[in-house]
């Protein structure tokens, strides 16, 4: 099998350079067949510059900005059977490379491979505290792949899909720009091929959209997202703020002076996060009714006439 990395970077030149060095350690000595990708979506600093550097990455260029019309330009120009979508701002996991000849060797009928993000540049109370939504984001997961049998996760941005399957799956959705645009396709997937979220496949990543946003806002987002895609297969936001020059902040970089004000947030996170059982009551709710026969749903409104 060829494995395929597609990188978006879209005025990555803080971040792009890292990610490419971890894909080439973690392949050095190892005889697998993979390719490099990096696609230039309209960067106006030194993104294709830094990319082209690097002499086993080709740099494709897509003008027209957005993740998906990114990720596509990458994926046409591709050759493997496997399809690596990655962001510019992560860093492979030691053995990432490893987990998804392994996966995808073992069970052949695997349509995708997906796992959590491990923030590197935050205070260890906000990693648990993602860690806590994660737990979360797993149970329903787990619900709605097993349980309720209609999709799967997948982490944007640290997902790897069998091409073959992809097709099957109708590729890309030009109706999501960012949120949402994960869990499509793992709806899509799921009736393709088994489509696998473990924790055994995390990569590192920055937590700048969670310093520019707040961690409350968006866990909500992305949870919403989620729902309403698998409820409407539709995204409820239709745009995203751009991260490219948010720092990180005081409140999750590791400062022993704020850790109060990380308790207070961490606390308020998990509060907040608190509410999603009844978001996922909701959400089973809906897709049971529909289940239910025409007949057996409109028995009740006759009792109305």
């Amino acid at each position: 099998m060829k494995l395929s990395f597609v990188i978006p970077a879209y005025n990555e030149e803080a971040y792009v350079g890292k990610c490419l060095e971890s894909i080439f350690k973690d392949a050095e000595g190892k005889n697998y067949d993979y390719e490099v990708i990096v696609v230039n979506n309209a960067s106006t600093d030194n993104t294709k510059k830094i990319a082209s550097s690097f002499k086993k990455v080709k740099v494709v260029d897509e003008p027209k900005k957005g993740l998906v019309n990114a990720r596509r330009a990458g994926y046409l120009v591709s050759k493997g059977d496997l399809i690596a979508n990655v962001d510019s701002d992560t860093i492979l996991t030691p053995g990432w490379i490893d987990r998804v000849f392994y996966e995808f060797s073992k069970d052949k009928n695997l349509a995708a491979l997906s796992g959590p993000f491990l923030y590197y540049d935050v205070s260890k109370w906000m990693v648990k505290t993602v860690r806590i939504f994660y737990y979360y984001a797993f149970g329903v997961y787990l619900l709605n792949r097993f349980v309720l049998k209609q999709g799967s996760m997948i982490q944007g941005g640290n997902f790897v899909v069998r091409r073959s399957s992809f097709v099957k799956a109708g590729e890309f959705n030009d109706d999501y720009d960012f949120y949402g645009e994960d869990a499509d396709v793992a709806r899509r997937l799921h009736k393709v091929g088994p489509v696998k979220w473990t924790f055994n496949f995390p990569i590192y990543a920055s937590a700048r959209r969670l310093a520019k946003e707040g961690p409350v806002t968006t866990s909500f987002r992305y949870t919403i997202n989620y729902i309403w895609t698998f409820l409407f297969k539709k995204p409820f936001s239709k745009t995203a703020s751009d991260v490219r020059f948010a720092k990180v902040n005081k409140i999750l970089q590791i400062n022993p002076e704020n850790k109060k004000t990380e308790i207070i947030g961490s606390v308020i996170t998990v509060l907040a996060l608190a509410l999603l059982p009844l978001t996922i009551v909701g959400f089973v709710y809906h897709i049971m009714r529909n289940k239910l026969p025409v007949v057996a749903r409109n028995s009740k409104n006759k009792l109305f006439d």
